[in-house]
């Protein structure tokens, strides 16, 4: 569990391809600190598990299905990365619950200057839209965000982030350009009122009537 204040901007070092994964090697001198084999470690959002370290890097295995759904697949060496180590007991809670399991992609749609801070706007899938709402939480690259505004265009739905300076410069959001693709994750209370309510609603049709529910991952619920 993490909760998306970053805590360091890491660096890839190192991408070592497969057929269907990939080891990534990250340097982020802090986020080593204390480390062990095993730990979680949040990549951009993303929970990854150390399998390997030294005093100022460590190395993580990404899985296929962690690359189809994530900004990783175009992981490469030199890439900027956000760092959080998992949450401990007993720490302040200054973000929100993330999981570090990440929703999708989404793209930069639009960026707004302000006087002392930045407006992105970012694109939404029909699927994830009904999870994100105004005032809400949300992870962007795993940076824990609330939600300054959403919408419906006609070319589809979108959600905006106000950043403030230090959040622009602690993290790689201030790096973001229109078009750059982002790793999201909706608030874990949405998804189950989500989940609950799908249920509800196919459990109420009449037997006749109701079809298996196929769930994001292509199974059958």
């Amino acid at each position: 569990m993490f909760t998306g204040i970053i805590e360091e901007r890491g660096v890839i070092t190192r991408v070592e391809r497969g057929a269907d994964a990939a080891r990534l090697t990250v340097r982020g001198p802090r986020a080593v600190e204390g480390v062990r084999h095993g730990d979680s470690i949040a990549v951009s959002g993303v929970c990854l598990t150390v399998v390997d370290f030294d005093r100022e890097s460590f190395t993580a295995d990404v899985m296929a299905q962690t690359l189809t759904t994530s900004t990783l697949d175009a992981a490469r060496e030199g890439l900027g990365v956000n760092l959080e180590r998992a949450a401990m007991v007993g720490d302040r809670l200054g973000g929100h619950i993330v999981q570090g399991h990440i929703d999708g992609t989404s793209r930069v749609l639009e960026i707004r200057p302000g006087e002392a801070w930045r407006v992105l706007r970012f694109s939404l899938d029909d699927a994830h839209a009904p999870l994100v709402v105004d005032k809400g939480s949300i992870a962007v690259d795993g940076v824990s965000l609330t939600v300054s505004a959403i919408g419906d265009d006609p070319e589809g739905s979108w959600f905006e982030v106000s950043l403030i300076p230090e959040t622009l410069a602690a993290t790689t959001l201030g790096d973001r350009v229109v078009g750059d693709r982002v790793n999201i994750e909706t608030d874990i209370l949405a998804r189950h009122v989500e989940r609950m309510l799908r249920l509800d609603a196919h459990r109420s049709l009449p037997s006749s009537l109701a079809e298996p529910m196929i769930s994001a991952t292509g199974g059958t619920q």
